[in-house]
């Protein structure tokens, strides 16, 4: 490993994949391997998520220690959360609180640390903003280094066989919370993460290509009019929730009948 000044460390912020052992770059496992330890947040007594990201570094980086770092309770009440205002404030306290555990147990133990995140690091993904926190504070001097990984964006639209944008035309990526906005915005052909539920109801004549638990031994995948599949949707959810502990889905809508996918 390359040795930095005295108290220097290296985070390497590593993209996994979307869910597949497989799913992972030469370059994300190489990443992980030169490493000493890997450091990724718990949500709760019994995190699937954390199993996962095990599985991935037995596979790819066998020896390296997962050390696991218990997550901070986040405000999800709808009185916190339902202005854009209120939300953005109880992320912002999250991200202090996340970020004040990850500098104490990168504080706790020496030498270079890989932060496996699913995907992509770019997309939807607080690990970049919290490390810039704690280096912000100045008690750590880290050298944070990026690695990309396949989104689910990308494994959406290879399960699927599509191109997510028509010819010359353009592609819009937002969260479903935000999904409402856009449209109204105009926006006719739109990839949405962060599903905390299917807010298509008002949306039935436009065309879906969903997937769920990508790249996982759970892999879903459905396509079609929205008013058509949308209560199979909704049960394909809840189902993966109860058969694996998890769900994360992302989908493209197509205003229409979709018929220029591909």
């Amino acid at each position: 490993m390359t040795e930095f000044p005295t108290g220097r460390r290296r985070v390497r912020v590593v993209g996994i994949g979307s869910g597949g052992l497989d799913q992972i770059t030469v370059e994300a496992a190489r990443a992980l391997r030169a490493s000493d330890y890997a450091l990724a947040a718990v949500k709760g007594p019994a995190d699937p998520l954390i199993d996962l990201r095990a599985q991935v570094l037995a596979r790819h980086a066998p020896g390296v220690e997962l050390v696991g770092v218990p997550d901070p309770e986040r405000d999800r009440s709808s009185s916190s959360t339902s202005s854009d205002a209120g939300y953005r404030g109880v992320v912002t306290d999250w991200h202090e609180a996340r970020s004040l555990a990850w500098e104490e147990a990168l504080a706790s133990r020496p030498g270079d640390v890989a932060i496996p995140v699913w995907g992509d690091p770019a997309f939807y993904d607080s690990t970049l903003r919290i490390l810039d926190r704690v280096a912000e504070r100045g008690a750590l001097d880290l050298e944070v280094e990026v690695v990309p990984g396949i989104s689910a964006l990308q494994v959406l639209a290879a399960r699927h066989r599509l191109v997510l944008h028509e010819i010359g035309g353009t592609v819009t990526v937002t969260t479903g919370r935000r999904l409402r906005e856009v449209v109204a915005a105009g926006a006719d052909n739109v990839v949405v993460m962060l599903n905390g539920d299917l807010p298509l109801d008002d949306l039935a004549d436009w065309h879906i290509w969903w997937g769920g638990n990508l790249g996982d031994a759970g892999e879903t995948l459905v396509a079609g009019r929205v008013g058509d599949v949308l209560e199979e949707l909704r049960a394909h959810r809840e189902r993966l929730r109860d058969e694996h502990g998890w769900v994360m889905d992302v989908y493209l809508l197509r205003r229409g009948e979709g018929t220029t996918a591909r």
